[in-house]
């Protein structure tokens, strides 16, 4: 798994693209913190601590596994950042000591593995690292392809007066590209990151494999019913 995460991405990545609320942040920890129980979390792709940092706060022991060493020194330059033990490694094949009640991956991050073999690997690596009866939590986009005409193959996700955001779809392959463009006063930044679409039924087809068990899917951390309308998911697996 490449590294598209370097020093200039880490240390704006929280300005540029967790858009998140202070409210849709708490709901998230709140939903986190619920499934965590008493027992221990580990973060895939841990990223600056945005996640993991206030669910620390739960008394909560979070440990992250991250590919990127600089979104790493970004979390620890964070309040309380030094805390949290983190194995730099990809999220499909690097594991760290004993067991966990939850291992969760936000934000679309399960997308940036560009490979089914590697999003596979990936749950197999969850359920490795969770106790028995232990819970993956995992937020990502429904692919987009039913809101695509006929031989489009680009789709603007974010139009703001200072950022652009363009999707450059390959519908036969699930792979695409996300194209973003920052304009600023000192002229403008590109970033291209690559992907692959993943959709609900074959993420449980990827837990079956792992010896996972769908247990919930709602639209969003507020626990929204998921309908054929839902533009993303929050779905939990239970290890058998």
């Amino acid at each position: 798994m490449a590294d598209f995460f370097g020093p200039d991405v880490a240390c704006r990545y929280d300005r540029d693209h967790c858009n998140q609320t202070d409210e849709e942040l708490e709901k998230t920890v709140e939903f986190l913190a619920e499934l965590a129980g008493t027992g221990r979390a580990l973060e895939f792709a841990i990223g600056t601590g945005r996640v993991a940092l206030p669910l620390s706060e739960s008394d909560i022991k979070v440990s992250g596994i991250e590919l990127s060493e600089a979104m790493v020194g970004e979390l620890r330059r964070k309040p309380r950042g030094n805390e949290i033990p983190v194995a730099i490694g990809d999220m499909a094949q690097t594991s760290v000591e004993g067991r966990f009640s939850l291992v969760y991956l936000v934000f679309n991050t399960l997308s940036n593995l560009t490979s089914q073999d590697a999003q596979v690997a990936c749950f197999r690596n969850a359920a490795a690292h969770l106790e028995d009866g232990g819970h993956f939590v995992v937020e990502n986009a429904v692919p987009p392809f039913w809101g695509l005409a006929k031989d489009t193959t680009k789709m603007a996700f974010v139009r703001s007066d200072n950022h652009w955001g363009i999707d450059e779809i390959d519908v036969v392959t699930q792979r695409g590209t996300s194209h973003h463009v920052w304009l600023e006063e000192s002229g403008s930044r590109l970033m291209a990151l690559p992907f692959r679409f993943v959709w609900p039924s074959e993420m449980d087809l990827m837990a079956a494999l792992a010896g996972l068990e769908l247990v919930e899917r709602w639209q969003d951390w507020w626990r929204t019913p998921f309908t054929a309308e839902s533009k993303a998911h929050v779905s939990v697996w239970r290890k058998r």
